[in-house]
């Protein structure tokens, strides 16, 4: 059984509220649930947010939509992951972030297909990444996640998950998916108010006519259009586990 696990908390430092931020009277969240229920591959989708008071409004959501929903850790996320999974007892679990109302289900079933074929512990489209910054997703075997639960010490591999599994591939196979062209270089996922901004405009400009639209459709969008990519143009990949990385050294400064 392979369960796609969306996690998602209302908290964030940089744009808080994000995921719940209104799109076409949807929230921003829902949407992103919607797109990745067309995957061919996922078996179960489970979001996984926090028991935090904060975080109520996206467990009212998923009662809504009929999403089956997980309360954990705030700030440790890979114990909360970790619980949500063994709920279901698959024998694989996707991982996805409430950050990417763009993702694209045919890569997302384009990793599981890449995952199987390589029979590996851990695969990623976004480790080595060339899709855009927005459309990332991993897979990996559920021994894997529980060996990560228990043996993770440090502030990365707690709040991001994968970090001890696909850093350590003396333990673990890992692979890393890529595309035929490098579109890494672009940003579609939603840290920041441009970030937001831009993705907003994309459905705006494309989902009415084309309500499952794909990444074919947002290129050829921006291409049309390329004063949009400007918007957010000044962020850069990854900020977010940069700034973990920060705070491992920092653990590693007090030992």
């Amino acid at each position: 059984m392979i369960i796609a696990i969306l996690q998602a908390r209302v908290s964030s430092t940089r744009l808080p509220g994000k995921v719940l931020k209104p799109i076409l009277g949807k929230p921003m969240l829902q949407h992103q649930v919607e797109r990745i229920l067309k995957s061919k591959k996922i078996d179960k989708l489970v979001m996984a947010t926090s028991n935090d008071s904060s975080d109520e409004a996206i467990y009212t959501l998923c009662k809504t939509i009929k999403i089956d929903c997980y309360r954990g850790s705030l700030d440790n996320v890979l114990d909360r992951f970790y619980w949500t999974a063994k709920r279901y007892n698959p024998t694989s679990i996707v991982r996805l972030t409430g950050d990417c109302p763009l993702i694209d289900p045919f890569f997302i079933d384009e990793l599981i297909n890449f995952y199987m074929d390589e029979n590996c512990d851990y695969a990623s489209n976004c480790l080595e990444p060339t899709l855009p910054d927005g459309l990332d997703a991993e897979i990996f075997t559920f021994k894997a996640l529980e060996k990560a639960w228990k043996e993770a010490e440090l502030p990365s591999e707690r709040e991001h998950v994968t970090p001890y599994i696909n850093s350590n591939p003396d333990i673990f196979r890992v692979r890393s998916w890529k595309y035929k062209i490098d579109l890494s270089h672009m940003r579609w996922t939603v840290d920041e108010k441009e970030d937001f901004e831009l993705v907003k405009k994309i459905y705006e400009q494309l989902y009415n006519t084309i309500p499952d639209f794909n990444t074919d459709d947002i290129l050829n969008l921006l291409k049309k259009y390329q004063d949009l990519t400007q918007i957010n143009s000044m962020y850069i990949r990854n900020e977010g586990f940069l700034k973990s990385i920060e705070l491992d050294k920092i653990q590693h400064d007090k030992i």
